[in-house]
């Protein structure tokens, strides 16, 4: 059954063309446009990198290999980069983690 025919199905096709939606894809939401878009598990690795001693301590931690926590960790500064806000050492990233409110001082 197609959108259109629920549409007539539910409400006699009432609901106005301009309200209709082809496709709903969830996103994040990004109010700063110099915040990069992070995801949850990119949020997740960042932190759990930032809490260990290597990347294979937050590999194990996580359960994943530690090659996939340094294309986590590339990936989120490349983002970091796209922005104009490089973070290329792990303090930097660590600035931009409390800058963004991902973390606080805190909590370390």
């Amino acid at each position: 059954m197609s959108v259109a025919e629920l549409e007539v199905g539910i409400n006699g096709g009432a609901v106005p063309h301009a309200t209709r939606r082809a496709s709903v894809t969830p996103r994040l939401v990004v109010a700063d446009p110099t915040r990069p878009a992070l995801s949850i598990r990119e949020i997740e690795v960042l932190l759990a990198w930032m809490a260990a001693e290597s990347k294979e301590d937050a590999a194990n931690k996580l359960f994943i290999s530690q090659s996939t926590v340094s294309t986590h960790i590339s990936r989120i500064r490349a983002k970091y980069a796209a922005v104009g806000r490089g973070a290329p050492t792990k303090a930097h990233l660590l600035a931009r983690a409390l800058q963004d409110g991902y973390t606080t001082l805190d909590e370390w």
